[in-house]
């Protein structure tokens, strides 16, 4: 499984995707046909995050590559934009208001301390006890969080009390994400 940067096409080629899934769902257009290249093909988890005027609108995605990337990008991109269930289905009216962001994550790998985590460069998910939870490695830049804050928001979102990493049970992955 890859973990070479996408180059700028291979990015503009994923946005096309992501807009093109969410305008064909919202003004019942037909779908545009893109090439997509083989690069795209590889299985890798990915997300779509929505934002309007900065504020997110809709984020979704799958943490593994179940499916090939340029799939997975066209699925996370309309569950984001209409299923999220933090939000209302996207509007027609809102469209020219938001922006798209892709989030291409690497392979999970799971840690035994907690030094391993570097804010800003890793993604956290937790699973505990049948919960988990994940946030992207630019949430804990975008709110100013440290490494503890970072876990335990982890947690919180995952459902588990704040402090559950600490816990024995806890399984602690760390990942990487393209942003773009």
């Amino acid at each position: 499984m890859s973990e070479k940067n996408l180059s700028n096409e291979e990015k503009r080629i994923l946005k096309e995707i992501a807009r093109s899934a969410i305008e064909k769902k919202l003004f019942k257009k037909e779908k545009t046909e893109i090439t997509v290249p083989a690069s795209l093909k590889e299985k890798r988890g990915a997300f779509v995050t929505i934002k309007k005027k900065g504020e997110l609108r809709g984020c979704i995605g799958y943490i593994k590559g179940f499916f090939p990337l340029d799939k997975t990008v066209e699925d996370v991109a309309i569950e984001a934009a209409f299923h999220d269930p933090r939000f209302p289905p996207l509007s027609k009216d809102e469209w020219n208001d938001v922006e798209i962001e892709i989030s291409v994550l690497s392979p999970m790998k799971k840690i035994k301390n907690i030094e391993e985590i570097e804010v800003g460069k890793h993604g956290l998910y937790i699973e505990m006890w049948g919960n988990s939870g994940l946030l992207l490695p630019q949430v804990a830049v975008e709110y100013g969080w440290d490494r503890i804050e970072f876990l335990e928001h982890t947690c919180i979102k995952a459902g588990l009390p704040k402090d559950a990493w600490k816990s024995k049970d806890a399984n602690i992955y760390i990942f990487s994400a393209e942003v773009f």
